[in-house]
């Protein structure tokens, strides 16, 4: 993933196999949004429930076969949606296409994802600092894309206490990172209230993964 140290293009280095694709998924961005609602439609965003009985300020539906889950007996992937019984709606093409060219701009080829976790971020909603380290293989990126109102994206190492960087996230921006990367702590800012044409005071993040 040496590619992720250039900065041309677009692109800005986070870290070792880390970087952000300024503005890659403007030219998808409303079949992205599309496809959330049509998501939404069969497994509508919800509001889960930390193992320690919390629960979150960031509303989540997942796609793909194995979905991403939080409840009192803890945080797993599960090849269906809780609230249904249903397996989670397949995953829209416009996702499959936008995180395969995004992986393989950074560096990363063949990446297909099989689970994607979609968040709902309003208004005072936050994403405390957190690894994603529920999935079977950590050699896989995560491809992660902003839509909507602007963000301030966390980024650390992989210890809890090592120093996190500041990012500003728009509309169309992407996240990819992977390699020495993969377990870096990351998280979001508390949303603070903004308009975008295209989602009103929300925000939309796609976290595309290999999870099975």
């Amino acid at each position: 993933m040496q590619s992720l140290f250039d900065t041309d293009g677009g692109m800005e280095a986070l870290g070792p196999g880390a970087a952000v694709l300024r503005g890659r998924a403007l030219p998808c961005g409303e079949a992205l949004l599309a496809a959330i609602d049509e998501v939404a439609a069969e497994a509508p965003f919800r509001r889960m429930t930390t193992p320690g009985g919390f629960e979150m300020s960031v509303a989540m539906t997942n796609c793909g076969a194995a979905g991403w889950i939080t409840d009192r007996k803890g945080y797993r992937y599960t090849a269906e949606d809780p609230e249904s019984g249903r397996p989670w709606p397949a995953m829209p093409a416009a996702f499959l296409a936008l995180a395969g060219a995004a992986a393989a701009e950074a560096g990363v080829t063949s990446f297909v994802p099989d689970a994607c976790l979609i968040n709902r971020y309003e208004t005072g909603a936050r994403l405390s600092p957190h690894q994603d380290r529920d999935e079977a293989d950590y050699g896989h990126p995560i491809v992660s894309v902003s839509l909507g109102v602007p963000a301030t994206f966390q980024f650390g190492g992989p210890k809890r206490s090592d120093p996190m960087k500041k990012v500003a996230l728009r509309h169309g921006d992407v996240v990819v990172w992977g390699g020495p990367s993969r377990l870096a702590f990351h998280g979001v800012l508390t949303l603070k209230d903004s308009e975008h044409p295209l989602t009103g005071r929300r925000r939309f993040n796609l976290t595309l993964r290999k999870a099975l």
